[in-house]
């Protein structure tokens, strides 16, 4: 009797086999977020891990139906232009900034403060 032993290119075939399988059974999402473990994981230097996640978005886009439209907002104030994608809420125009009483200055007021406090006389 023949004692037949698998080669190591058969082995590796077969892994290969087994892990597209495996790969087929992934949502996008989960194959985005392997690809971004692996690109975070350390093994890549810096420009070849920025590569890394702009492809494994890229692919995650795809998969998905393609690529989100970009557009041009303009600030309230017009002094802005921000491209984004579609649906991005306009951004802030600086409303919270108001000139002082006395026309000297410019104050940044808090969020939590609606209007600048009187002056008193």
């Amino acid at each position: 009797m023949t004692n037949l032993r698998p080669t190591p290119f058969a082995i590796g075939a077969a892994l290969a086999a087994f892990s597209l399988a495996a790969a087929a059974q992934l949502t996008p999402q989960q194959r985005y977020e392997r690809q971004i473990a692996y690109c975070n994981s350390g093994k890549l230097p810096d420009p070849e891990r920025n590569a890394c996640v702009r492809d494994a978005g890229l692919q995650l886009d795809r998969s998905l139906g393609g690529a989100p439209r970009n557009q041009a907002t303009t600030s309230d104030d017009g002094r802005a232009t921000i491209i984004g994608p579609t649906g991005l809420p306009a951004p802030n125009s600086g409303s919270d900034e108001v000139t002082s009483p006395d026309g000297r200055a410019t104050i940044v007021l808090p969020a939590d403060q609606q209007q600048l406090p009187q002056q008193r006389p």
